[in-house]
This record gives C-alpha cells, sequence and structure tokens, in this order.
C-alpha cells in the first residue's frame, strides 16, 4: 500500500474506534482480519497513524479546524510526518484509494490555542495536572504525546543484560539510562515497526521480559530483599512480580495475588519462563489471604489507576477518562491500602504505586491514609533510590509528601508514582 491508501486506511479505523467505542487494538486487529491483502508494513503504518492521531487529538483538531477522523489523521501526515498539503495533494490525485483533498481544512495556529489544546490533555484534567507539575504542566503534556520506546529487564535469574543484547543485536537495543537491567529500542518516525522481540529464542527461554524502564525502575525501589516475606496484592498478569523475584535472588516468599481472576492468569506460565521459584500464586479465593495477616516484610500495591501515565501507549484512554471514572479508582485504592495494612507486620513497609501522574491517586490518597494511621512514616525515597539504582535521585522528581514520580518528560519512561510508608518502628 502507498501512503493515500495507508491514510484512508487509518481513517477507516478511527471511524471504527469514535463511532463503535471499541479499543484501537481491536479495530486495528478486527481491519486487518478484513484486509488480509495488507502485509505487516502496511499494518504498523496504519496503527502508527492512528496512534499518533489520538496522542494529540486536541492539537491536531485545533490546526485543522475539525476533530473528525479524516481531519486527525490528515494531521498527522502533516504536522508529525512531514507530508506538505500540497505533495499529499498530489499523490492523492494519482491514487484511487486516497482520502479527499484536503484544500478545505483550516490552518490554525497552535500558538493561539487554549493551554489544555497545547498540553494535549482532557480540559476537566488542566487543574490537576497544574497542581502536579506546575508551571511546567503543559510540557509534560506534550510530552506525553510521543511515542514511547520498546524496553526490557533482563532477567537476572537467567541471564545477564550483556546475553540479551547479544541475542537481540539486529534490534540494536541500548542499555537504560537509569534501570541497571534493562535495554531499550527507541521508537522510529512515520512508518517505522516496533521490534517483535516475543518470538526471539532469548525471551522464549526467559532470559528477559518486556517491562516499560518506569516500571523497572519502580520495581527496584520497591526495595525487596533476600529472604523476605513479600505479598504482591495487586499482581495482575505478574510483571513486578517477577521483578522482584529477581531482585530477592529466589529468595525468601512472594504471594502473588489479583482479585481479578482473569489479569492473574497469566503469570503461572510467566513464573515458569522465568524460572522462578519463590512466589506462590494465590487465587482470588475466600480467606486467601488470611494466614498472612501481620506477617509481611512488605505489601507492594500496584493499585488499579486511571493509567495517565501509560498516555503514550494507550491514547484513547486518555479521551475517554471522566471524573467519575477517577473518583472510582480514588475509591478502589483507598481499600486497597486499608487492606494492606492488614497483612504488614510491625515495621514492615508499604509499597503503594500507580502507572498515573494524577496528584488525587498519588499523594492525596497518602495525605489520607497517614491521617488514619498515624504510625505510618514516609520512608527518605531519595535514600531508597541510591539503594537501589546505584545513582542519586534527579532532581525534580519529588513530589510534595515525600513520594516519587516519573514522567516521559522527566525521566523518559511512562508515568509512575511510588512511595514507602513504615509500619511503626522496627
Amino acid at each position: 500500500m502507498r501512503l493515500p491508501g495507508r491514510l484512508a486506511a487509518a481513517i477507516e479505523v478511527l471511524t471504527d474506534v469514535e463511532t463503535r467505542k471499541r479499543p484501537v487494538s481491536e479495530a486495528l486487529k478486527a481491519w486487518g482480519i478484513n484486509n488480509r491483502f495488507a502485509g505487516a508494513g502496511d499494518r504498523a503504518a496504519i496503527g502508527n497513524l492512528v496512534y499518533d492521531a489520538l496522542r494529540r487529538r486536541a492539537s491536531h483538531a485545533f490546526v485543522m479546524g475539525s476533530d473528525t477522523p479524516r481531519a486527525l489523521v490528515l494531521a498527522v501526515a502533516m504536522r508529525d510526518w512531514g507530508d506538505s498539503a500540497d505533495a499529499l495533494n498530489a499523490a492523492f490525485a494519482d491514487d484511487s484509494h486516497a482520502p479527499e483533498a484536503i484544500d478545505e481544512l483550516a490552518d490554525n495556529d497552535i500558538a493561539t490555542a487554549p493551554d489544555w489544546v497545547r498540553a494535549d490533555v482532557p480540559e476537566w484534567l488542566a487543574p490537576s495536572l497544574e497542581r502536579a507539575f506546575g508551571a511546567d504542566w503543559i510540557a509534560e503534556g506534550e510530552a506525553m504525546t510521543g511515542r514511547p520506546s520498546l524496553d526490557l529487564r533482563a532477567n537476572a535469574l537467567k541471564a545477564s543484560p550483556e546475553k540479551v543484547m547479544r541475542s537481540l543485536a539486529r534490534f540494536s537495543p541500548q542499555p537504560t539510562a537509569i534501570a541497571p537491567f534493562g535495554l531499550t529500542m527507541p521508537a522510529g518516525p512515520r512508518d517505522a515497526r516496533t521490534p517483535n522481540v516475543t518470538t526471539d529464542e532469548g525471551y522464549l527461554k526467559g532470559w528477559f521480559e518486556v517491562q516499560d524502564q518506569g516500571s523497572q525502575i519502580v520495581s527496584a525501589i520497591a526495595g525487596a530483599r533476600e529472604g523476605e516475606q513479600v505479598l504482591d496484592l495487586c499482581a495482575g498478569a505478574g510483571g513486578k512480580t517477577l521483578a522482584l523475584a529477581a531482585t530477592m535472588g529466589n529468595s525468601g516468599q512472594i504471594f502473588a495475588y489479583d482479585a481479578d481472576r482473569n489479569r492473574l492468569a497469566p503469570i503461572y506460565d510467566r513464573l515458569k519462563r522465568n524460572g522462578v521459584r519463590n512466589a506462590q500464586v494465590r487465587a482470588p479465593n475466600p480467606g486467601a489471604l488470611d494466614d498472612l495477616a501481620g506477617k509481611m516484610d512488605r505489601v507492594v500495591i500496584d493499585a488499579p489507576c486511571t493509567g495517565t501515565g501509560t498516555w503514550r501507549r494507550r491514547p484513547d484512554t486518555k479521551w475517554k477518562l471522566t471524573p467519575e471514572l477517577l473518583a472510582q479508582r480514588q475509591g478502589e485504592q483507598a481499600e486497597l491500602l486499608k487492606e494492606g495494612l492488614r497483612y504488614l507486620k510491625p515495621g514492615g513497609t508499604l509499597v503503594y504505586i500507580t502507572c498515573s501522574i494524577l496528584p488525587e491517586e498519588n499523594d492525596d490518597q497518602i495525605v489520607a491514609l497517614k491521617a488514619a494511621h498515624p504510625e505510618l512514616t514516609t520512608l527518605n525515597m531519595a535514600q531508597a533510590w541510591r539503594s537501589a539504582l546505584i545513582t542519586d535521585l534527579p532532581q525534580g522528581l519529588a513530589t510534595p509528601e515525600g513520594g516519587l514520580c516519573l514522567t516521559p518528560r522527566r525521566t523518559n519512561t511512562d508515568g509512575f508514582y511510588i512511595h514507602l510508608l513504615r509500619n511503626g518502628e522496627r
């Protein structure tokens, strides 16, 4: 397929997303099934166009004077991919699969747009983001519109980063800037394809996992130590459980639990492939964790959240987020924090993690928890960073209440929040 046909296909997919309210990944898969003539390169290019359109939906719509799928996709071609309107119209004239010409669309100056449009965030979230980042909030929003890198974590139980790099040499991975076992492959421009590393021999043998560097960093700062008893209360598919097991050198015990049985299902195969022997999966049955009450050295709560830190990867969720959903997540987080304390022994550490950049889900939750439980004290996060990552904490990551917030702009990672709390004196 040539560019005009790819643009038309992206408009079709984006129309499907918006009219049927379906996830982008589902719409792209359906288009591929219905158009089997399209090669892998075509599908990658169409996916890039759709995701790029959604990452900068507000600013694209403002510049083009329209928020239709056609306007958004054409905006990507001109604003992100560097094609001129004249060049596109010339290409369209010679291609029967091309979209309509773009002459009638506006070309507004983005400098005159409202702040929330320049930041490419929902208007109702602007006050929250300004509270989180102060004068930098627009720049933080803009940084959320870029394409994410593909990051890997070398599994220390089976392989070194150097061994993984040799296995994936054809993709030219490089060490991550912060995470000590991380490797990264930056996203390419335009129609660049993301490497399919999950078919590599090293992945099948458990040498590495796909994990954003930010997730690797907070997993390390969680501070799990050899020989500890650790509860991963929201284990999900097990990404952080695997990282914790490697940090602990397969010693001690990790209890992996999740209230959603479907989210937990993939963890069994992943634990086996990664060679993890110190993790015990607890299915969500009544009383599944009763025997752990008051016994855990460390309780890790990777709480369900709005996912605002993953907007680069899932930009459709940015525009679906509502105040009601945020309030629902806040309620769930508060309950999980309360539940997590039940399993923590005196002197133990509560680890609170979200993939959110909103203070309502981060510092605000900690303030409320500490008000109800004055025995909790915030640990020194600079010290925790230094101990886990063997570097000094970069400036600007600390939050007002003593947590840490990673973002694409600050750390070139997804957005993550982490806070460590000691349960009384050790």
